[in-house]
């Protein structure tokens, strides 16, 4: 009987051992999803799908990783806000580009839209190491443009791409204007803990309690709870109540945590709001209170006429400056 209960613990452990180290060694496959399930890695369609005006924007992070981004021009004349584009975990840009033609009829503002390492068609392997360097990369390479207003650049991050823009905007105080976060985490390491409850008592971020004897294996703990508490700027949280996947008590730690040493911090919530759709289903008081946040904390130095306004309400045709790039079928 002793032997067989020896041997149920020795297995016990073993399996456990395995466990752990396959954690450890797959971590990133469980923390990154570049690829949707049975779809394939590339665009699905560009910008010129929704006669939207681009510019293929190939970049070099501080590594040398080639990174591949998309430069979406509101007009020709209008100088309004650039939205840097922190796209959520799973898939990549290309399925986030009806809620970008959204954003710039409703802001009137450009967006850069950055393609993680490893996800569409940049190169390399995703890590936070390494998606910390490809934000800085497409940061440095706004502040160089010349035809955007560099004093107005607004990072804009959902989910995954909240914790990479809070990093940005902690390192780059006098580079970003703003930052918008929605449906973003306190950190990876509280989230495994939802997604694996048995992790619950072993990893954990600086809010949570046990021991975190694993949190030091974590190779990328996205603590954004730690970060947002650096941020100098003005920050915008947008809360859905009905997100399914990051719960939206995450979103008000965040802003608690934030508004204890920057009071110019807004939260506001949507109760029908869930974690991929909370733009959508925010309707006109969601693009509202992000206007409103702009005008304040952004706020245009010189206005565009009405016929600009208007301009990507009616397709975008801006092809005096930019070439409208054929659809690929």
């Amino acid at each position: 009987m002793v032997g067989l209960l020896k041997a149920l613990v020795y297995g016990a452990g073993g399996m456990a051992v395995v466990g752990l180290a396959a954690l450890v060694a797959l971590q990133e496959r469980l923390v990154y999803v570049p690829v949707l399930p049975g779809l394939p890695r590339a665009y699905s369609i560009t910008p010129s799908r929704l006669r939207l005006v681009y510019e293929d924007v190939w970049l070099r992070a501080a590594d040398g990783v080639r990174l591949h981004s998309w430069f979406l021009r509101h007009s020709p004349t209008c100088r309004g806000p650039t939205i840097l584009f922190f796209q959520e975990n799973a898939g990549n840009i290309a399925h986030r580009l009806e809620c970008v033609r959204l954003m710039m009829q409703r802001l009137q503002c450009n967006v850069f839209m950055l393609s993680y390492r490893g996800y569409g068609e940049s190169e390399g392997y995703p890590s936070q190491s390494g998606i910390t360097k490809d934000a800085q990369a497409a940061l440095d390479h706004l502040v160089q443009r010349k035809d955007i207003d560099t004093s107005r650049i607004v990072i804009f991050g959902r989910s995954l791409g909240g914790a990479v823009g809070a990093v940005l905007a902690k390192n780059n105080p006098d580079k970003v204007s703003a930052l918008i976060l929605e449906n973003t985490f306190t950190s990876i390491l509280d989230m495994a803990g939802i997604m694996l409850p048995f992790l619950r008592w072993f990893i954990g971020g600086s809010s949570s309690k046990g021991p975190k004897l694993l949190n030091c294996v974590v190779r990328s703990p996205w603590s954004t709870l730690d970060v947002v508490a650096e941020v100098k700027q003005p920050i915008l949280f947008l809360s859905g109540l009905q997100d399914e996947l990051v719960p939206p008590s995450h979103m008000k730690m965040l802003y608690d945590k934030a508004i204890e040493n920057n009071r110019n911090c807004r939260f506001v919530d949507f109760p029908s709001g869930m974690h991929m759709d909370t733009w959508m289903s925010g309707g006109d008081r969601y693009w509202r209170t992000i206007h409103l946040f702009l005008d304040q904390y952004s706020p245009e130095v010189q206005s565009c006429d009405a016929s600009c306004a208007s301009e990507i309400a009616n397709d975008g045709d801006c092809s005096a400056t930019f070439h409208l790039k054929k659809p690929k079928l």
